[in-house]
Formats: C-alpha cells, structure tokens, sequence
C-alpha cells in the first residue's frame, strides 16, 4: 500500500468542494490566518472565513488568494460576475508552477463544469487538458483526468457515436498513475458504457478491472459486485456470477438484497449440473 499523504485543510475545503473525497497533496506552507480560515470553510462559514484572510502575507500568500477566490463561491447570493471574478482570479493562480496553481486550475475546470449558471464544457474540458500537460503528476490534474471523462462520456458535442465517446474517454485510462483513481475511471467507463449500449463484455471489462484494483469497501463494493453478478448471470457467466453473489452475500449479511440474491444462486446452481458454467 502507498503511503497515505496528510489531508491539508486547504485540501480537505477543496475536495469537499468538488465532491472528490480523495487523498490530496500536503505540504503547503499557509499562515495561521489561512489554515483557519479552509478549517472555516469546511464547516461552511465563509464570512468567517473571510475574515480571517484580510493580510496574509509571505509564502502564504497565493494560497490565500486560492482561499479568497473559494470564499467568493461559497458565499451567496453568487451572481455571474461574481463567477467571473472567481474565474479571473483562478487563471492568474493558474499561470504559476506550485501546488496553487494546480488546484487553481482544477478549479477553474470545475467552475466551467458545474459552477457557471450556463456551463462552458469545451472549456471546463480545456481547463482539464491544460492541468494534466502541464502537471501531470498533480494528484488535482489526476482527479481533473476522471472529470474529463465524464465530459467525454455525456456532455462534450464531440465525438457524438457512442462508442467513439467510449474510447475517447478510455484513452485517459493511461494517464492516470493513481490506482484508486483508475478504479474509479473504469467504474465509470464501465456504467457509461451500459448507458450507452455497450456489448456487455465491455461492460464487465471495465468492472471486473475495478474489482481487481479493489479498495472499496461498504456499500460501494457491495454495488460494484452485484452489479458484475448480474450481468454476468445474464451473459450466463455462471461461474463467474456465482463468485460475485457469493462475496457479496459473505460481506453482507443484513443486507435486504440478500433474499433475491440466494434465489440466484440457486437458479445458478440449477443450471450448472455438472460444474458447466455456461448454458
């Protein structure tokens, strides 16, 4: 297992942010005033927050600018120019070489994402580009990887063919170096890839990778088996579909799924007299 890196406040504000609960870098060097005020942030306060950013100086002080321009987004009423301003202010962090300017640029591909009241997803896409070319071994320009994707997946004009949309998204897979973010890439790809009507081979490609990387636990990998079990029951996988219902009632034995999942392991087992493990 690779070392856990410490979770920052600064980190921790931004990723609840973006909604990525993932392992951020550490390291920064903020002031007393800026680790208060992401601690703030976190707790959604940000006019406190705010005020504890009103002369930050030295080294912290692009990683203030950051926690200003985040402090604007979190505070309402947010307008469009206010938006912009956030926007602005997030491509001069951007420009520079450090850890700021990473998460200044995820930032700003998730502002054209999601944040403006008419999202901009060529741009949020370009956004994301840009990070990874220019910082590819940012743990922001790894998660900016998967958003990407999910940009090429539904919401980018081009390619419009499904299956093109699929390998452009999967392209992305060899980029990344983070192996919890490769599960999550093919989880995605492998739902996306049931969305689009995708052979289901495909589909089981892409989780059954996930499961091999593994790392979830709960709920998440619960999903992840029942959904590998039945489409390879319905592939008459049999075998295959055994083994996930299997792990998944060992792993869940108060689960109300359980009932439907011993009736298809007895249908399995009805259909593989012998030890056949297809029809």
């Amino acid at each position: 297992m690779p070392e856990v890196p410490k979770i920052t406040p600064f980190a921790y504000y931004l990723l609840l942010l973006t909604g990525w609960m993932a392992l951020a870098p550490a390291g920064l060097r903020a002031s007393e005033d800026v680790t208060a005020a992401w601690e703030l942030l976190a707790r959604h306060q940000p006019s406190e927050a705010a005020a504890r950013l009103s002369a930050p100086s030295g080294a912290g002080e692009r990683e203030a600018a950051l926690a200003r321009a985040v402090v604007m987004l979190a505070t309402p009423p947010v307008s469009a120019h206010r938006l912009q301003e956030v926007a602005d202010q997030l491509g001069k962090l951007a420009a520079g070489d450090d850890e700021i300017a990473s998460a200044a640029a995820y930032l700003t591909g998730r502002l054209y994402q999601v944040y403006f009241f008419q999202p901009d997803y060529p741009r949020a896409a370009q956004a994301y580009e840009q990070l990874a070319a220019r910082h590819p071994d940012s743990n922001w320009a790894q998660l900016g990887l998967v958003k990407l994707a999910l940009l090429r997946l539904y919401a980018l004009p081009e390619p419009a063919e499904p299956a093109a949309r699929l390998a452009a998204a999967e392209a992305l897979l060899a980029r990344l170096t983070r192996p919890d973010l490769q599960r999550d890439l093919h989880i995605v790809l492998g739902r996306a890839a049931l969305f689009h009507g995708q052979p289901t081979d495909r589909v089981l490609a892409h989780l059954l990778a996930a499961d091999r990387i593994g790392g979830m636990a709960g709920l998440k990998r619960g999903e992840l088996q029942l959904q590998i079990a039945e489409l390879s029951r319905r592939e008459g996988r049999w075998e295959q579909a055994r083994t996930f219902f299997q792990r998944f009632a060992a792993e869940n034995e108060a689960d109300g799924r359980l009932y439907t999942v011993n009736l298809k392991l007895a249908e399995i087992a009805a259909r593989t007299p012998g030890g056949k493990t297809r029809p």
